[in-house]
């Protein structure tokens, strides 16, 4: 299990590069006030101790990435695919109407876009062109996962690992976030990691199963 944690790691580091920036929130002072945030949403107490955190981040998985971020990445892939711009702009302005999503509003667009412009260059990609075209006139937001699954389809890198890449590393980039408060040691750290991401593989493995019988 420690050599498949060590790989998780680094597959993640490798596949996200700087999308972890959403996470790391959490270690300045705008991000504390964010991780309250998403704490009174979530109906969780204050984040004051590890087990208080272990409590959000069982509830951010269970709340946020499983139901709302993976499905998100998913269907921006599947859009990307089919050149579906409309429903894109749909999935779009819908993830705007969710409440538990807005405590990462201001962080998803403000990656989602800086992502989404690095991938302006690519002018023969005709979705990413016409996305871009959405964001900058303000009809659609650019959200970080929504980019994301644009990304995995326009260089052909694989789904199942693009979303558990995607779920290892905004686990990990909370637990290595929230550590600088919590003061935890690097054994904690690690410790968390495998505890939250044990059945990220078969939540995965479900979502694509679900959406390829739909």
């Amino acid at each position: 299990m420690g050599t498949q944690t060590n790989l998780a790691l680094s597959d993640a580091a490798d596949w996200l590069g700087d999308w972890h920036q959403l996470t790391e929130q959490l270690g300045s002072t705008d991000g504390l006030a964010s991780l309250g945030s998403v704490c009174a949403f979530l109906s969780l107490r204050p984040v004051q101790d590890l087990r208080s955190f272990r409590g959000f981040l069982g509830s951010y998985q269970t709340e946020i990435l499983i139901p709302f971020e993976l499905p998100s990445i998913h269907a921006s892939f599947g859009h990307a695919q089919r050149n579906e711009l409309r429903e894109l702009v749909a999935l779009d302005q819908k993830l705007a109407g969710q409440p538990v999503l807005q405590s990462f509003a201001a962080a998803s667009r403000r990656v989602g876009q800086g992502q989404l412009q690095k991938l302006r260059p690519l002018r023969d990609q005709r979705i990413i062109q016409r996305y871009l075209f959405t964001v900058d006139n303000g009809e659609a937001h650019g959200w970080h996962t929504l980019v994301y699954g644009l990304t995995l389809e326009v260089y052909s890198l694989p789904l199942r690992q693009g979303l558990l890449g995607y779920a290892h590393q905004t686990t990990r980039g909370f637990i290595y976030s929230a550590a600088r408060m919590l003061r935890l040691s690097e054994r904690q750290c690690r410790s968390v990691f495998e505890e939250f991401c044990t059945a990220l593989p078969e939540a995965v493995e479900n979502l694509v199963r679900q959406k390829t019988a739909a």
